[in-house]
């Protein structure tokens, strides 16, 4: 197993120094193994190791490369895990999710740009324009929420902080819909918060962004608490 976290280790400096890039292939296992002074077979299970949390495609017939390495891909393992955790600690992902929006509101507040303002202000005007029907689809509603925190978590310009946020939210969308659907007042509550959100957000102001993202999400993770485990909501299909 040392061996093995060895090769890893240096594959992983290959590619943090640039030795090795994105979409680049590997040198054959034997060339490889002996530049880097490891045995085949450390090598071949490193190489194993690291197909697996998405840094490396292994394409059986052609080589060995490493992949785009683009944050939705190398974040993988973690859906893995969050899947695990939904239906039993929903609970957590939805404090995860707002500790990690509320930066990201921050951020956002902070290198604010009047085309983030214009799109926001968009997705919005698709909310209102869905809640003026005399029947108010929950889905659709719920695609312009998506949309919403979406524009914001890629504002931020960090990838990866993106990446975290999309995953935890594709994750919380049953509760998400359950709530929009029996929650008297969801629809409208959820766009006045969200108005607020964007408010702050075009105004520069951080810290407000900050609470109103937080007061936003405590909605949804306090109507989760207030179900049993065992409730409607774990029974429901995933949208």
């Amino acid at each position: 197993m040392a061996l093995t976290d060895d090769a890893i280790t240096q594959i992983k400096m290959m590619i943090v120094d640039g030795r090795l890039t994105p979409g680049q292939r590997l040198a054959p296992e034997k060339d490889l193994s002996e530049s880097l002074g490891l045995s085949r077979s450390s090598l071949r299970e490193a190489v194993k190791a690291l197909a697996l949390v998405g840094v490396l495609d292994v394409r059986q017939g052609d080589g060995t490369y490493v992949t785009s390495l683009d944050a939705d891909l190398l974040l993988a393992p973690m859906v893995f895990m969050v899947d695990l955790k939904s239906g039993t600690g929903n609970r957590e992902l939805h404090t995860v999710r707002r500790i990690l929006e509320t930066e990201a509101a921050s951020i956002a507040a902070r290198q604010v740009t009047p085309e983030l303002v214009a799109s926001l202000t968009e997705a919005l005007a698709e909310v209102e324009a869905v809640m003026t029907a005399s029947d108010v689809d929950p889905a659709v509603f719920l695609d312009g929420d998506i949309r919403f925190h979406r524009e914001i978590a890629h504002a931020t310009g960090n990838d990866i902080l993106a990446a975290l946020i999309d995953t935890l939210s594709s994750r919380t969308l049953r509760e998400r819909l359950w709530r929009a659907i029996h929650d008297d007042g969801a629809f409208e509550r959820t766009h006045r918060e969200h108005r607020a959100i964007l408010d702050a957000i075009a105004r520069g102001e951080q810290d407000q962004a900050r609470i109103r993202m937080a007061n936003h999400l405590l909605g949804v993770e306090d109507f989760v608490t207030e179900l049993s485990g065992d409730g409607p909501v774990s029974n429901l299909t995933e949208p």
